[in-house]
């Protein structure tokens, strides 16, 4: 007879349940979506050309429109780049929090 000392048959089941719960909520609306993606590409090609030519354009010390450009542009992906992922994080738990909030 084999007796268990421990508590990892409840470890196990919990792992189990948990996994189960969240394949049963991947049938719901997906958490990144195309028509969420193309409009994040929206939002962050607005806010890379705003960065560039309106916020980072006066602080490059240069005289060289080239070179303003080249830099306001460089700075600007950068940002843009945050920007992106952090709309897309937004997005991901608001959906997340609807399907939470149904259940």
């Amino acid at each position: 007879m084999i007796v268990l000392h421990n508590a990892d048959w409840i470890d196990d089941y919990l792992v189990f349940t948990t996994i189960k719960m969240m394949i049963e909520e991947n049938e719901d609306k997906p958490l990144v979506s195309k028509k969420g993606i193309f409009v994040d590409l929206i939002l962050s090609t607005a806010f890379f050309l705003f960065m560039a030519l309106v916020v980072l354009r006066p602080h490059v010390p240069s005289e060289d429109p080239t070179a303003v450009l080249i830099v306001s542009g460089m700075a600007s992906l950068c940002i843009t780049g945050i920007f992106w992922l952090a709309t897309n994080m937004f997005r991901v738990t608001l959906v997340d929090f609807q399907r939470s909030k149904k259940n």
